[in-house]
Order: structure tokens, then C-alpha cells, then sequence
């Protein structure tokens, strides 16, 4: 039996384990923010323009209408690829299981080299392993 990640790692902590998603949130948030104030300031200053008072029943549809687009035409495709690829990563599709073989693949030819048989030398970590549990 090999052991597990957290037999000799200790779980991070929930900032270091998700930082990257933390800052990505945090800059998702931080850009749309950014968007509906400027959003905000346009269309205060167009109706200023045309002499009509603002109204938040029609900037709320503007606004959102905007920010689909937008995600429509960016984040979605990027949150696909990024998540896509991941999910299909670790869910061991066939080019992340043929990238295994072809890696283990290498490492016995580099243990047949050095005069080992990766065999072996697998029973050995077992063996380790074991040991240490």
C-alpha cells in the first residue's frame, strides 16, 4: 500500500492551499466593481447630456447586459479551457494517462540503465512504505 499525501504532508492551510483562486476571485471582483462604477459614471453623464434624470431601473439592464457580453466573450471561454482542462486532467483522459505511461516509461529505461529492474525496485518502495506505516 503507498501512502497518502496527507501521512507525510500536512494539510495547508485554506489560503495557501486556494491562494491562486483567492487573488483570481478577488481581481474577478475587483474588475467588475471597477466596471459598474465607470458603467455608473457614463450613464449619470449621458443623461446629464440629454436633460433626463438617471434612473437605476434602466441602468441595471445596461449593466448586465454588458457584463454577459463580456463574460460571454472572455471569462467563459477562458474559465472552459482553464476548469475544462483541469477537470479533464484529473479525471485521467487519455492524453493525461498516455503522458504517465510515456513519463513511467522513462524512468525504467533510466532504472535499466543505472542496472536496476524497475520491478524490483517497485516491490522495494512497497516494501518502504510499508515499513513506515
Amino acid at each position: 500500500m503507498s501512502p497518502t499525501f496527507s501521512q507525510h504532508h500536512p494539510r495547508p492551510s485554506f489560503f495557501t492551499a486556494y491562494s491562486f483562486a483567492i487573488v483570481t476571485g478577488a481581481l474577478f471582483l475587483l474588475s467588475w466593481v471597477g466596471q459598474f462604477v465607470f458603467q455608473l459614471i457614463e450613464v449619470r453623464n449621458d443623461a446629464a447630456e440629454h436633460g433626463s434624470v438617471f434612473d437605476w431601473a434602466q441602468f441595471w439592464p445596461q449593466f448586465l447586459s454588458s457584463t454577459l457580453e463580456n463574460w460571454q466573450s472572455e471569462f467563459l471561454q477562458l474559465v472552459w479551457q482553464a476548469v475544462g482542462l483541469a477537470l479533464f486532467f484529473f479525471w485521467g483522459s487519455s492524453q493525461s494517462r498516455e503522458g504517465n505511461e510515456r513519463m513511467e516509461a522513462k524512468i525504467d529505461a533510466l532504472l535499466k540503465q543505472q542496472g536496476l529492474d524497475p520491478k524490483e525496485y517497485e516491490l522495494q518502495e512497497v516494501r518502504e512504505s510499508e515499513k513506515e506505516v
